[in-house]
């Protein structure tokens, strides 16, 4: 089987400030001084696996675990430290709420804006408007500006956009976490139908339920160090080991 992401010892390596600075004037006479100081904070270390194809691929871990930041040096959003990321497929990534949004505008106006951003024409987008709308329960809405949706009805928009054109790599970071349970039923249900079309999918949720549910393979992260990997039932069962 051919692989979907492969990562080569990614390594990702953030500089924090070690003072406390209390507006941007003083950050800006501090770093023009030279009297900022930093220390280190590695979220990844020395990452290395494989994602085949078509696979429904989990990723668990406590908070501050490395789960997040994976998923974005995966989709290219940050550039790893050391190592190296390789990606075979479109790209459709869901890893902040209403990343991708212009909260100003509509529900209708940001379906085509968010196509143009996945690479889809506008004729693409109108084609599968109206399946959008009906599949986020926006109907009501479609004509009010996004800043006033809820959190449920944005990650709703999100998820439709996002899977509406069977991505060939579908990255979702703790988005279903924030709809009712029957949306996530039904995220669940597209998710399924993305696997049987040859998705490939990655998904980060505290729902480990979810995960035992939905994914075929499983990687615990700790502390940015890949502690197990393996199939769902011998990793899950291990991770519940702590919770």
């Amino acid at each position: 089987m051919a692989n979907a992401v492969e990562i080569e010892h990614v390594t990702m390596r953030f500089n924090m400030s070690k003072d406390k600075v209390d507006s941007i004037k003083e950050y800006m006479i501090r770093l023009m001084k030279r009297q900022l100081f930093f220390e280190e904070f590695f979220a990844l270390k020395d990452v290395s696996l494989n994602i085949e194809k078509g696979d429904v691929f989990g990723i668990v871990g406590l908070n501050g675990s490395g789960k997040s930041t994976l998923l974005k040096v995966i989709s290219g959003i940050l550039k790893p430290s050391k190592g190296r990321v390789r990606t075979y497929g479109t790209i459709s990534p869901m890893i902040e709420l209403g990343a991708g949004f212009d909260m100003d505008l509509t529900a209708r106006e940001n379906v085509f804006l968010n196509g143009s951003v996945l690479g889809y024409s506008r004729k693409q987008m109108r084609e599968k408007f109206d399946e959008i709308i009906e599949f986020a329960e926006l109907k009501d809405f479609v004509d009010v500006a996004v800043k006033n949706y809820s959190s449920g009805m944005m990650a709703r928009l999100g998820f439709a956009i996002a899977t509406i054109t069977k991505p060939e790599i579908l990255i979702v970071d703790e988005i279903l976490a924030v709809g009712d349970f029957l949306f996530q039923e039904k995220c669940e249900n597209r998710i399924r139908e993305l696997m049987d079309g040859g998705t490939t999918v990655l998904i980060v949720s505290h729902a480990i339920e979810q995960i035992e549910r939905l994914c075929k393979h499983v990687l615990w992260l700790d502390h940015g160090n890949m502690k197990m990997l393996g199939d769902t039932k011998t990793v899950c069962d291990a991770y519940k080991q702590i919770n």
